[in-house]
C-alpha cells in the first residue's frame, strides 16, 4: 500500500497539519481546525495539543520556528475527511480504512503483540538492573541489620570483632584496638587508653562501664571498660563493609 499519508503506527494517530495538507485545504489550518471542532471533537480523547518544529526561509537563512499541531485518532480523522466533500478527501478516508483493516490482520496483531512484549522485557531489565544496583547499596545495612537484629545491649571491642568478621571482614580483637586507636576512635596511650574519645561518646557509638572491684587488703578500685552501643554497632559493621 503506498503511504499517502504519515500515521503514527504506535499511537493510531495522525498529525492534524498533514491532513490539512493532504485533503487540499486552501484555508489557513488554524482556523480549518477549529471548525471541524464544531463537529463535537473532544480534547485528550479525540485529538491531543503538540508542539512542533519546522523549517522556514526568510532573509536570515533557514531558521526553526515552533507551531501548533494537533494529534488526531484515526476514527476522527477519517470523520473530518467526510465533511470535506472533495476528491482528495475521500482517497485519504479510504486510504485509512484500508490502514485499518491492514492493521487488524493476524499477522499484524502478532507483530504487534511481540514488539509490545519487547518493550516490557527491556523495562524489565531496566529496572531489574536498577533493583540490583539498590540491593548493592543497600547491602552492608541488610547483611548488618540480620546479624544484629537480636543485639539490642552494648559489647565489648572483642565482640564488635566477632561481628564484623560475621559479615566478611576478618579482623580480631587487637587489630580492631589497633584500628581505633589509630582512627582515633579511641585515646592511644595513658592512663585513659583504649578509652573512647569523648565526640565519640557524645555521638552515642560508645559507653563506658564502671565496676567496683575490692583489692585484698580491703580497698576498692574502680574499672573502666570501653563498650559499643548499638548505634556504635551499626556505624562500624558498615564502615568496615563499606571499604
Amino acid at each position: 500500500m503506498n503511504k499517502l499519508i504519515i500515521v503514527d503506527l504506535d499511537t493510531q494517530t495522525v498529525s492534524a497539519r498533514e491532513l490539512h495538507k493532504q485533503v487540499g485545504s486552501t484555508e489557513r489550518f488554524s482556523a480549518w481546525f477549529d471548525r471541524q471542532l464544531q463537529f463535537g471533537f473532544v480534547e485528550n480523547e479525540d485529538y491531543t495539543t503538540v508542539k512542533v518544529l519546522t523549517e522556514v526561509q526568510n532573509n536570515k537563512g533557514i531558521q526553526e520556528r515552533e507551531l501548533t499541531d494537533h494529534n488526531l485518532s484515526v476514527d476522527m480523522a477519517k470523520q473530518i475527511c467526510m465533511v470535506q466533500k472533495n476528491e482528495r478527501a475521500k482517497v485519504v478516508r479510504q486510504y485509512l480504512i484500508e490502514l485499518e483493516k491492514a492493521w487488524n490482520t493476524p499477522e499484524q496483531i502478532f507483530a504487534r503483540a511481540l514488539k509490545m512484549a519487547d518493550q516490557t522485557i527491556n523495562r524489565l531489565k531496566f529496572e531489574n538492573h536498577a533493583l540490583a544496583q539498590k540491593i548493592e547499596q543497600d547491602r552492608p545495612k541488610t547483611i548488618f541489620a540480620d546479624a544484629v537484629s537480636t543485639s539490642q545491649t552494648s559489647i565489648l571491642i572483642g565482640d564488635l570483632a566477632k561481628l564484623i568478621c560475621q559479615n566478611g571482614v576478618q579482623i580480631g580483637q587487637k587489630r580492631l584496638f589497633d584500628w581505633l586507636r589509630e582512627k582515633n576512635y579511641l585515646i592511644k596511650s595513658g592512663s585513659s587508653k583504649n578509652m573512647p574519645q569523648q565526640r565519640y561518646l557524645e555521638r552515642g557509638l560508645f559507653e563506658v562501664k564502671e565496676s567496683s572491684v575490692q583489692n585484698p587488703d580491703g580497698s576498692v578500685r574502680i574499672t573502666r571498660t570501653t563498650k559499643v552501643t548499638g548505634k556504635g554497632q551499626v556505624y562500624f559493621v558498615n564502615k568496615f563493609l563499606a571499604t
